[in-house]
Formats: structure tokens, sequence, C-alpha cells
């Protein structure tokens, strides 16, 4: 067989999870998601005595219950990994679209906990992929996530005498196959509501303010994608809202708070609320519990009366469809 016609892995990437919802095993998912310079770029002599001494001696528990609350216990898997999981099974049943001379085997694997990068790039070279592209599922380019997922995977390559050629697919912040999946997907769960939101509130997960000021793009791509999906959908600024959610620590991050605009919203007169968080590709302990009930309570507790949380594309007919499309744009001249 040519190396034209060998076998292309496509590894679809994203953040991660814990092994399990109890204190130790979030301890160690946390350990290695924040000692991550890409996640938290602090100096390291001052942040590791903070994470070790402080951080990961309370947090793990409270975060533990969150988990246990969204938990896929038949699987004994978070949300996040059976989603991930289900869309790379999708994906590869759709491989024979994808291919030409050259099959293409899907796989998945999470930048944190298991599957590992480096273990699956391991697998598809033992299932003869001598070319892999990686497909980090993250629309809008962050260091502290697209860029981390590349460190790894180059890491895995360091100790490698064989390596294989590796392509890193691109954010897809502001593909219109990406805009009208998003918009399709909103229009079909907002006509299956028992009431017609005031507001919908777009929200995407925080960064830092200091690395926005350091040059990374992430902000001005949330907004992209915001401006793109309220073209889409023909709101107004002030029917789609931009927010930003999932901030730690007393460092300022990017405003507007989600948790800050939701409660304004409700005690400014708003009855009836929607949210959706388009930066995610997959639902997850974000959106499942802090928009889902920690931000529900909050519009509640503030006034609100009809309260909605719009899931991610997951593996809807809208995200898969997404994913195909950018899958084809990422393979093309190796199939």
């Amino acid at each position: 067989m040519s190396s034209l016609e060998s076998p292309v892995g496509l590894l679809l990437v994203n953040l991660g999870t814990p092994d399990a919802p109890d204190p130790p095993a979030v301890r160690r998912y946390l350990a290695q998601f924040l000692s991550d310079p890409r996640v938290v770029d602090l100096p390291r002599a001052l942040w590791l005595p903070v994470l070790h001494g402080v951080i990961l001696n309370t947090r793990p528990k409270r975060s533990a219950k969150a988990y246990q609350s969204v938990w896929n216990h038949d699987l004994g898997e978070g949300p996040l990994k059976t989603i991930t999981r289900r869309q790379a099974e999708q994906l590869a049943a759709r491989a024979d679209r994808l291919g030409g001379r050259a099959p293409v085997i899907v796989d998945y694997a999470l930048r944190y906990g298991a599957p590992s990068i480096a273990s699956r790039i391991d697998a598809l070279m033992a299932q003869g992929c001598a070319r892999i592209v990686l497909l980090p599922l993250y629309p809008q380019y962050a260091a502290s996530t697209s860029a981390s997922v590349a460190d790894d995977a180059f890491h895995a390559l360091e100790k490698m005498r064989h390596q294989p050629t590796i392509r890193l697919g691109a954010p897809y912040y502001d593909d219109p196959a990406y805009i009208d999946a998003l918009a399709a997907n909103m229009r079909r769960e907002l006509s299956a509501l028992d009431f017609m939101p005031d507001v919908i509130v777009c929200s995407f997960h925080g960064l830092p303010q200091a690395q926005v000021d350091r040059g990374d793009p992430y902000r001005d791509q949330c907004e992209t994608t915001w401006r793109l999906l309220r073209a889409a959908l023909d709101l107004p600024e002030d029917k789609l809202r931009l927010s930003f959610q999932s901030r730690f620590g007393p460092a300022k991050w990017i405003t507007p708070y989600t948790s800050d605009m939701v409660g304004e919203l409700a005690a400014g007169g708003v009855k009836n609320l929607a949210i959706v968080a388009p930066g995610f590709s997959a639902d997850c302990l974000e959106t499942i519990e802090e928009l889902g009930v920690e931000i529900r309570d909050i519009f509640i507790e503030k006034g609100g009366v009809n309260f909605a949380r719009l899931p991610c594309l997951n593996d809807s007919p809208e995200g898969m469809g997404l994913l195909e499309t950018l899958a084809r744009r990422e393979l093309a001249g190796w199939v």
C-alpha cells in the first residue's frame, strides 16, 4: 500500500473530565489542569504553592459534589466524555464519506484525564496512520485551550523516534457552517419551549483579562461569533446578549460576567430568559450545572419566572453536520 492509500487518523479533542465524581479523582484532574502553564500562566514559584497548598486541599470536595450532580452513572463518566465519544462514533460511521483512496480512522482524546492525546496518537499509529489530523473542538482559539492541545500533542511526538505527520485543525468561530449549525439548533430548541424568551444570553467561557491584554484573540473571536449569530437569527443586540462565565480567583476576567448580567436582567424586569453556550461543543459541568442550576437560581432569586438552558450542539444533527464539514476541510489533500 502506498503512503497515499494508508489510513489517515482523525482525532477529536476536547477538554477533559475527572475519572470519578469524588474528591481524590477531582484532585488529580484539577492538579493536571491547573498546573498547565497555558491555563494559569503565573510564575510557577508563585502559583504552584497556592495550587498545592490551598486550592487542591479545598476545591476538590466542592467540585466533586457538582460533578456528582451531572455524572453519567450508567457509564461511569462525565457528560463531556460521553458526548465526545458519541461524536467520534457518529463521525466514524460517516468515515466512508470522508475518505477517498485513503480510509479515515476516527478517534477521540481529552486534553486532561483519559483517554490522553498521547495514548490515542499511539493507537492510531498502531492502526497504520502515518498522518493524523487533530481537531480541537474549540470554536474560538485561546492559548489555554487550542494551544494547549498542540503543546500536548507535540510533547508526545518529542518522545517518538518514528513520528506521524500532524495537522492541527483551525478555529472555526466565523465559519458559516458553524454559525448555521448554531442558528438551526437554537431555532429548534427555542420552538420546543413553552414560553417565548424576552432575552437570550449568549454565554462563553471566560478568560483572565491579562491574557487578552497580552494578545490572546479569544475575546475578539467570541464577539465575532456573537455578531454573526445575531445576524443569522435576525436578533438585535438587546435580545441576544454577550457574556462570559466561569471566572476563577480574584483577578479580573473578561466582562460582562454572566452571573451579573442575568441578575441585572431579572432585576430590571425580564421574566423570560434563555441561555446558550456556543463556545462549548459538548455539554459539561460548566453548561449543565453552572448555567442550568447556578445561573438559573440567580435569575429566579432576582425576580425571573421562566428560564431555559439550551443544549450545546453535542451530537445533534446540526452538530454532526458541522463536524463532518470541518473534518472534510482538514482532511483535504490527504484523502
